[in-house]
């Protein structure tokens, strides 16, 4: 390798190496961190990465990806590709398949050196290549810590911004510190990186790193490091006038400090440029055409140069500061000096250089170019070649999970389209099937509005050119599912059309389409939209006759698929022995991953509803194991996680179900999956009562809650329920109630089970009615749930729920004893939440003062408050508190400990009396283990106690 024969003392930034040495250390106890270097070009940003980079090697594996320049059409998992090589490189590419088992075929897709890719790669998903990496960094950092290090992020593309935002979010227990560093300049506004450091900073995922132009006095210790002597206070000025303090202007002055200053920005860049000989400044041009590091054979290849003369003219290249070497490529020292040497290349020169680029890629196909042969051919002005090469980079973007990518790919192969004869030749796809292509890939990265516009011009272009009836079908069927994905109506109506362009065997209709398992497909999509928008009788009709089409077809997996849709409309409408029996065809029949992972998601949402918690758990969990074994865990594994958590917070254990909603959080779901964990998000916090937290979060989330509920009905009942419950935390009893009633009066709401759930909520409200001073009759209110209950079919409003609806409606008065007796009765019952056991309790209470026996409202008390205190939740406690202080009730079991100790430090003042240490504490409770010493210093203060011994003892004196 031939060295750069200068390099300048680093300056001025102790105080920004410091900060990464802290993050450095802290990730090294297994605490990971992420840390964004951000500033203007040449501020320093790669002499500081290099500076930490040296020092951390010492104690870490470091391993470092560039992200590359390639205009508006990046290579996707560009940085990500580097930083596996460099690991696989240190492992051995043994131990790396075998270190992510059944991820190594996704891994493939980035690194087919590592062996023979999958006979079938429509199997691999990105959710499986993000979790395969994720593994293999995680085993990597194992042996030693581990430094991830990616260069220039402002040219990142949205694969592996994904990427990135996925191992932030995951990675929570390793020895990994992953430094980013970006051109702050370069990062406009709305853009997918402004974005991507948006949401990293607000969920305080990244620590930013900002570094500032240099001082006089640093400039000068730049300077003369650079010189190797003094300056004087003139040349001092005149480089600190013309610099404003950015090291890497500083160094390309110092240079020349003592003769004529360059006038310009871009001639002081150019001053390296112009003291290296014409043949140096042609391959310096040369390169300046190509992007990131470029292979000596392809440079080679690219100039008409002897080897001895191409090595001397890199040589100056390289000692007159302008170019580095790294094994068998070359690259420029900085970004700045490649831009101003492109601008020394003619337009006519320009071309012939992308288009040499272009033919010694296409030459080398042992080099993965595909995206740099695309580049070169469209910057050549060489269409036709252009639209080949770029339908073929989309083809493999596409095959990585690269969508972003992939469609910019396409979009600019349609924009080529039109500029070249025979493009269906070229591109070797019909116009139409390239548009219906590209949409897609633009609805798989996000882009939901582009995918409908282009599926839209498909069906456009369709009208005027032959396509097949089955492509037409799966066109209609396509903008159905983009409408859907964007909360937007007129999913149903296309799915009609295209079951109606399909015929039978019999059929004679040339414009008819025989195709019985796509037409079993279409009946249980549009059977899906009905359930989904509460059309419960609509879907159990569609869903019987693909149940029908399925049968006679011998498709056994859409059969599968059309049993669980009209089961779970079965459920909806109440009848549940039916839908139960659906359920059971659905399991015997669900014979491929994507008819069982279903069956897992609507069955264990299913027993959620019929109040068997620990069964849908248990459903739910073990389909969340197959699910990341399929590498799904984002798609279908999100949704089962989220149908473990509402069982969790119906038996109360909202420790576990925490900790499954920062997982869903953390996966970046789909957009229904994702709002039902915002839900849950916030109905933790308000657990917890942290009312101001949960109340930003509704209101920031609620909008899109809403734009969704137009069709997802249950999308609707979770805001619905989120209103509700955040007006209930914040003790506004009118807006509760008021919430309630938009659900009461909405017409045409048939889902039963739902429904039952909302109104026991609903039952709790006139609980605190009856108290609240507001403008509600709460006789009136009870009666109006009262009636909305009864007219539940018999076997949702099961008996116990009956007896404690009944108990919360009735007014706790000494003539209603025994129906507060028979609701605390009746809540025992496993189909009651945990929740609503202390209120019935509490309304019992009630009852008993106001029958004067204050003896047995005492001991009903002191049962009350032990499972207020258990549950941890804080709206629960304080109004059990409260009521107990108002009435002198607190019993010999109530504590002084719920006085002065936040529901946090309840939590952590029961694990003291078990004996645990701070870091065991913070273990259990999912937090750091100075968190958990901060906690127990509060305790001790609160409670007038010296150790943590006499705390023990306080919590064992107050306890049950």
């Amino acid at each position: 390798m031939v060295e750069t024969p200068v390099r300048a003392t680093m300056v001025g930034r102790a105080h920004e190496l410091s900060a990464l040495t802290s993050a450095f250390e802290r990730s090294m106890e297994g605490r990971p961190h992420v840390v964004l270097v951000a500033g203007e070009a040449g501020i320093g940003k790669t002499r500081l990465l290099r500076e930490f980079r040296e020092q951390a090697s010492a104690q870490a594996n470091v391993a470092v990806g560039q992200c590359i320049d390639y205009g508006a059409t990046p290579v996707p998992y560009a940085p990500i590709i580097g930083v596996l090589r460099d690991i696989v490189a240190d492992m051995g590419a043994e131990a790396a398949r075998a270190v992510v088992g059944p991820g190594r075929d996704a891994l493939l897709l980035l690194l087919p050196e590592l062996g023979e890719g999958p006979l079938d790669w429509s199997e691999v998903s990105a959710s499986r290549l993000h979790d395969a990496i994720a593994v293999l960094l995680e085993a990597y950092a194992q042996r030693a810590p581990l430094v991830v290090m990616i260069e220039d992020l402002h040219w990142a593309d949205e694969s592996t911004l994904t990427m990135l935002r996925f191992l932030m979010r995951v990675i929570s227990h390793a020895r990994v510190l992953i430094v980013l560093s970006v051109r702050s300049e370069d990062v406009g506004r709305g853009s997918a990186v402004h974005t991507f450091l948006a949401e990293g900073e607000r969920a305080r995922l990244l620590e930013r790193v900002g570094l500032s132009r240099l001082d006089r006095t640093q400039v000068r210790q730049l300077a003369e490091s650079m010189r190797g002597d003094n300056l004087s206070d003139d040349v001092l000025d005149r480089i600190v006038d013309r610099t404003d303090g950015v090291p890497f202007f500083v160094e390309e002055l110092a240079c020349c400090a003592t003769g004529a200053m360059p006038d310009t920005l871009r001639d002081l860049l150019l001053a390296r440029y112009d003291s290296v000989d014409a043949t140096a400044q042609r391959v310096i041009r040369v390169l300046s055409a190509s992007t990131g590091w470029l292979p000596h054979v392809i440079l080679r290849e690219v100039v008409d140069l002897s080897d001895e003369d191409l090595d001397e003219a890199i040589r100056a290249g390289v000692y007159a500061n302008i170019l580095e070497v790294d094994d068998n490529a070359y690259c420029f020292r900085h970004s700045l000096l490649r831009e101003a040497a492109q601008g020394e290349l003619l337009p006519g020169e320009r071309g012939r250089v992308h288009l040499a680029y272009a033919r010694a890629f296409e030459q080398h196909p042992e080099i993965d170019a595909e995206f740099e042969i695309a580049y070169n051919w469209n910057a050549a002005g060489d269409a036709p070649r252009a639209l080949s090469a770029a339908v073929s980079a989309m083809w493999s973007a596409k095959k990585a999970y690269a969508y972003a990518t992939a469609s910019q790919l396409g979009e600019l192969a349609l924009e080529l389209w039109e500029r070249v004869d025979e493009p269906e030749r070229l591109a070797e796809v019909s116009r139409v099937k390239l548009i219906s292509t590209v949409a897609s890939l633009h609805r798989n990265a996000g882009a939901g509005e582009r995918a409908l516009s282009l599926i839209n011009a498909a069906l456009e272009e369709a009208d005027h050119s032959p396509v097949t009836p089955e492509l037409f079908v799966r066109l209609l069927r396509d903008k159905a599912q983009y409408l859907a994905n964007i909360g937007r109506p007129g999913a149903v109506e296309l799915l009609i059309d295209a079951l109606a362009l399909l015929g039978d065997e019999s059929d004679e209709n040339p414009g008819h389409v025989h195709d019985e398992r796509l037409h079993a497909m279409l009946l249980n999509m549009l059977a899906a939209r009905y359930m989904l928008v509460g059309k419960a009788h609509e879907s159990i009709v569609t869903s019987s006759t693909a149940y029908e089409v399925a049968s006679a077809a011998g498709e056994r997996a859409e059969r599968s698929i059309a049993a669980n849709l009209r089961g779970m409309s079965r459920a909806q409408l109440g009848d549940v022995t039916e839908a139960l029996a659906d359920i059971e065809r659905a399991r015997e029949d669900a014979i491929d991953p994507k008819s069982r992972l279903r069956f897992s998601v609507n069955y264990s949402d299913l027993l959620y509803l019929l109040g068997r918690y620990e069964e849908a758990i248990e459903v739910a969990r073990a389909g969340h194991v197959r699910a990341i074994e399929l590498g799904v865990e984002r798609s279908s594994g999100s949704m089962l996680l989220h149908n473990m958590v509402d069982p969790l917070f119906a038996l109360g254990d909202i420790d576990e179900a925490e900790n499954i909603i920062t997982r869903t959080l953390e996966l970046g779901s789909l957009t229904v999956p994702q709002s039902y964990s915002q839900r849950t998000r916030v109905q933790a916090l308000l657990w917890r009562g942290d009312v101001a937290t949960a109340r930003r979060l509704a209101e920031q989330w609620l909008p899109g809650f809403d734009a969704i509920a137009r069709v997802e009905q249950q999308v609707w009942w979770a805001a619905s329920e989120m209103r509700v419950d955040l007006a209930s935390a914040e003790e506004r009893w009118d807006d509760a109630w008021r919430a309630v009633r938009g659900v009461l009066d909405e017409p045409g709401v048939t889902t039963q089970l739902h429904r039952r759930n909302f109104l026991l909520k609903s039952a709790e409200v006139v609980t605190r009615l009856r108290d609240a001073n507001t403008g509600v009759d709460p006789d009136a209110a009870a009666e109006e749930v009262r009636t909305a209950w009864h007219a539940l079919p018999e076997s949702v409003a099961t008996k116990p729920l009956t007896a404690v609806v009944e108990g919360l409606l009735a007014p706790p008065a000494a003539v209603s004893v025994e129906l507060h007796v028979a609701a605390v009765e009746a809540s025992d019952d496993p189909i009651v939440p945990a929740l609503v056991r202390p209120v019935v309790r509490l309304q019992l209470a009630r009852a008993h003062v106001a029958a004067g026996d204050r003896v047995r409202a005492s001991a009903v008390m002191d049962d009350v408050i032990g499972r207020a205190r258990e549950l941890a939740h804080v709206g629960v406690r304080d109004q059990v508190m409260a009521y107990a202080d108002a009435a002198g009730l607190r019993g010999s079991t109530a504590s002084v400990t719920d006085d002065v100790l936040t529901a946090r430090e309840l939590q952590v003042l029961e694990l003291v009396a078990e004996g645990l240490s701070n870091r065991q504490i913070g273990e259990r409770l999912f937090i750091s283990t100075k968190t958990a010493s901060v906690h127990v210093s509060s305790i001790l203060r609160k409670l007038g106690v010296s150790t943590r011994t006499e705390a023990a003892v306080v919590a064992r004196r107050t306890a049950r």
